[in-house]
């Protein structure tokens, strides 16, 4: 029996053809911070150390005390003595001596940040610029009125003379853009006081004064842009030069005048003044002419032979401005030596307030000064709002 040869075994059914796989760019790349090996370190590394941690704490907690306590004695020194930043170019020392009540508020704010962090040591600071503050402007704050050797009454006078009449005064600067000066003329009237000083007048602003106080106020002066309306005769009526070498050549800029006042206590010696403006810009402080012109008031007053003195003015500067030095050191030169006498426009202890009269909007420093040679200023205070940027001022004196 026979067998034929077997053939190959049959193929499968055709499928589909397998396609080839696409060859793809293999990126160069760096290995990975997992796959490279790290060399050992030859030394352990070593640990943290927590009195080292607790040091650092320690500063930072110290150095977050230390700032707001020397912040606070530099605060304290600033008050009790201003006159330690000096007037370089750009007069920061008369910078700071304007608005000078106003570094208190620094003191509220510090002492919050006290509290904040309970930092005894910033709090106990706070005393020293406290303490500085009550010492300069203490006797502004709101207290009972009670009499006092600054205010003479009849028995300190009984034994000697009876007590001159109190003269109460107003001054104001009323804007030359003011377009209502006759209503401005009522207003200050309204304060009943003997003298009325005034400056930036204009021609308009003369006629309607003139009408307004004719019947109360018979006699008055004027010169240039300052005016002095008065109960008492004036006489003796004359400018006075405080003019600045750079506007020498302005005929116009006229804006001091000296009259004497009949007044029922004696002659008084009366000065209407307007120095000139101050200019805050980049270059600083201007107060260059200013301070020219305060030098050269200063000289007027100190050669004026008259005892009793009154300046009324707006003297673009706080009472205790340098640039005004030359001006106070001429009223105390022939003041006579009595504790009843003033030569500032401070006010008594009796009276309160600040009486801030510029600017009308939001009162920032007392620029309208009264201020006087031997005697008192008593109940110094602002009058309501004019129709100038300037509020008025107001104050009773009483003459030794």
């Amino acid at each position: 029996m026979t067998h034929a040869n077997a053939g190959p075994p049959p193929s499968p059914p055709p499928g589909p053809t397998a396609r080839p796989r696409p060859l793809r760019p293999r990126l160069l790349t760096w290995p990975s911070a997992r796959t490279t090996a790290r060399p050992r370190p030859l030394l352990p590394r070593p640990r943290a150390l927590p009195w080292l941690a607790a040091g650092t704490a320690a500063g930072t907690a110290a150095g977050a005390t230390v700032l707001p306590v020397l912040f606070s004695v530099l605060l304290a020194a600033l008050l009790a003595r201003p006159s330690l930043v000096p007037n370089t170019p750009g007069h920061p020392g008369s910078l700071l001596e304007t608005f000078l009540p106003w570094l208190g508020l620094a003191v509220p704010l510090l002492l919050a940040l006290a509290l904040r962090r309970r930092s005894a040591a910033t709090a106990l600071a706070l005393l020293l610029p406290t303490a500085a503050w009550l010492g300069q402007f203490g006797t502004f704050l709101p207290h009972p009125v009670t009499p006092t050797a600054a205010t003479p009454t009849a028995a300190t006078h009984s034994t000697h003379h009876p007590p001159h009449p109190t003269l109460t005064t107003v001054q104001h600067n009323i804007s030359d853009e003011n377009q209502n000066p006759s209503r401005t003329a009522k207003a200050l009237a309204a304060a009943h006081p003997a003298l009325i000083a005034v400056e930036e007048l204009t021609p308009a602003a003369i006629t309607a004064f003139t009408a307004t106080l004719g019947a109360d106020y018979p006699h008055h002066a004027t010169h240039g842009t300052v005016g002095l309306w008065s109960t008492y005769p004036l006489t003796d009526v004359r400018p006075v030069d405080i003019k600045p070498s750079a506007l020498a050549g302005d005929p116009h800029w006229n804006r001091a005048l000296r009259a004497t006042a009949a007044t029922p206590g004696g002659p008084v010696a009366v000065y209407v003044v307007h120095l000139p403006s101050l200019r805050l810009g980049a270059s600083g402080f201007g107060s260059a002419r200013r301070d020219e012109s305060a030098v050269l008031l200063g000289s007027v007053l100190a050669a004026e032979p008259a005892d009793r003195v009154v300046l009324l003015g707006d003297l673009n500067g706080t009472a205790d401005d340098r640039g005004l030095a030359p001006v106070r050191t001429a009223l105390t030169a022939k003041a006579p030596p009595t504790p009843a006498a003033a030569h500032t426009s401070a006010p008594a202890a009796a009276t309160p307030g600040f009486a801030f009269t510029w600017p009308a909007a939001f009162p920032l420093a007392r620029i309208d000064q009264i201020l006087i040679r031997s005697g008192t200023v008593t109940h110094v205070r602002t009058l309501p709002a004019t129709s100038s940027d300037h509020l008025p001022l107001t104050a009773d004196i009483q003459f030794d």
